[in-house]
């Protein structure tokens, strides 16, 4: 259906649609693209939410029936509670998808993926000046001596290595090459370039990706699978995740919603619709499962996804003014991309302000009730006056009300909550902590 709707509407001479020209497709665009899904370890990481083993065994499940290729569903030397969670989730049946979980170019990490029963497993180090001087404190030989290691070590135990490239966005093009081409001697499957911070904007990933493949050919004399995990800081994760697929990468990293770190990584939702639809390319996903994904993050996540957020927002489909109302009216496809029935979910009309003659008519004969020209108008004038003469205050009072309770419940430990518990452990009371009343004496006696 998806893939028709499109062609039937070209063919009738109805829409030019500029993504199916010859010179607009890629040489490189592979058939298939494969999601690698990051929102259990990567989604987790954003600030203050936690997961319970149910709520991320349900995701899992459901990535799986939908048709996620890969899953990573954790890191589990960061924590033995982590650790027991990914053991559990490795013992659970899937079908479609494979599970992997993360790992620093550390032994022990290594062991705690293969003592969960993780048979593919994520091995990653950044590259370069800044993380080497200031983050890992090691020199470009001991990180290549350690990868190496670590890979090999890994295959040794039987796992699939995947190797990431962390910051690899703002790695030397020839310190990428040298230790890509280390990680794949040793043993990686894959290799993921990682833009760590999003810092690079789309036609620079579609530069960095051709010279990394073309370095890499040269130096094998085969293709090299390669995978990328972007970003959403400039709000590019999307776009960039596209360029790198439109220069033949076949696996995406993703986060449902785009949550994660700071501003998060490319949204599943949308690269996954953008792919088919406007690509033309099979992910292998049921894309009736998106919006239902998405509402599982947001109650497990205990976030809010953005109402006028692409494909899974509450606004996506959504429309009042009188002359959008109209044209949805006349043709849905007038003012939408694509059906929403394609992912399951529905257009809505909203009666407001900037309502008009074409939704009040509609309505009034879907009810059956017929209505004079002079009686729409005054239904039409009575709504907008309505709306008009709302108290806003209250509306607005209510709304911070609301964002004061979601900034109640994500701001984790208290400054004083947190020091007592380093006082119940080492006993000591810390000089920089100034406990509230404390403070308050302290004002008392500048003043």
């Amino acid at each position: 259906m998806r893939k028709t709707i499109f062609k039937k509407l070209e063919a009738q001479g109805l829409i030019a649609n500029y993504n199916h020209y010859r010179k607009n497709l890629p040489p490189r665009l592979p058939e298939r693209v494969f999601v690698w899904d990051e929102t259990l370890r990567e989604g987790t990481q954003t600030p203050t939410v936690f997961l319970t083993y149910v709520e991320k065994v349900k995701l899992a499940k459901m990535m799986d029936e939908m048709g996620i290729s890969l899953i990573t569903v954790g890191f589990p030397a960061i924590s033995e509670e982590e650790k027991n969670d990914v053991r559990r989730i490795a013992n659970e049946g899937f079908q479609n998808a494979r599970l992997a979980a993360s790992a620093r170019i550390i032994k022990g990490d290594i062991d705690a993926c293969l003592e969960c029963g993780i048979r593919e497993i994520l091995i990653f180090t950044p590259f370069n000046g800044l993380n080497l001087n200031y983050r890992l404190k090691m020199t470009k030989k001991q990180v290549l001596e350690k990868t190496v290691e670590a890979i090999q070590y890994a295959k040794k135990q039987g796992a699939t290595v995947d190797f990431v490239l962390e910051d690899a966005s703002r790695t030397p093009l020839e310190d990428i090459l040298q230790i890509f081409e280390a990680a794949v001697k040793a043993g990686a499957e894959r290799l993921v370039i990682a833009d760590t911070v999003g810092f690079l904007r789309p036609l620079s990933m579609r530069y960095l990706i051709s010279h990394v493949r073309e370095g890499l050919s040269q130096k094998f004399n085969k293709e090299i699978l390669l995978s990328v995990h972007c970003h959403n800081d400039f709000g590019l994760a999307t776009a960039n995740t596209l360029a790198a697929v439109e220069e033949g990468v076949s696996y995406v990293h993703t986060c449902v919603a785009g949550f994660g770190e700071r501003a998060g990584l490319a949204p599943m939702e949308e690269v996954v619709v953008a792919l088919e639809l406007l690509y033309n390319i099979d992910t292998g996903l049921d894309l009736k499962k998106l919006y239902r994904l998405g509402q599982l993050v947001e109650k497990s996540f205990a976030l809010p996804i953005q109402y006028h957020k692409p494909i899974i927002g509450e606004n996506a489909f959504s429309y009042e003014i009188d002359e959008h109302v109209h044209g949805m009216l006349a043709h849905p496809l007038i003012y939408e991309p694509f059906p929403p029935e394609i992912i399951e979910r529905k257009t809505a009309f909203y009666v407001g302000k900037q309502s008009g003659r074409y939704l009040v008519e509609n309505r009034l004969a879907l009810a059956g009730i017929k209505a004079t020209p002079w009686q729409i108008d005054e239904i039409v004038r009575r709504i907008k006056s309505m709306q008009e003469s709302q108290d806003k205050g209250g509306t607005q009072m209510t709304f911070y009300q609301i964002k004061k309770l979601m900034r109640d419940l994500r701001k984790g430990l208290t400054e004083e909550e947190f020091w007592k518990i380093v006082e119940q452990v080492t006993k000591q009371t810390p000089k920089l902590a100034i406990k509230p009343e404390t403070e308050k004496l302290l004002e008392t006696t500048k003043q």
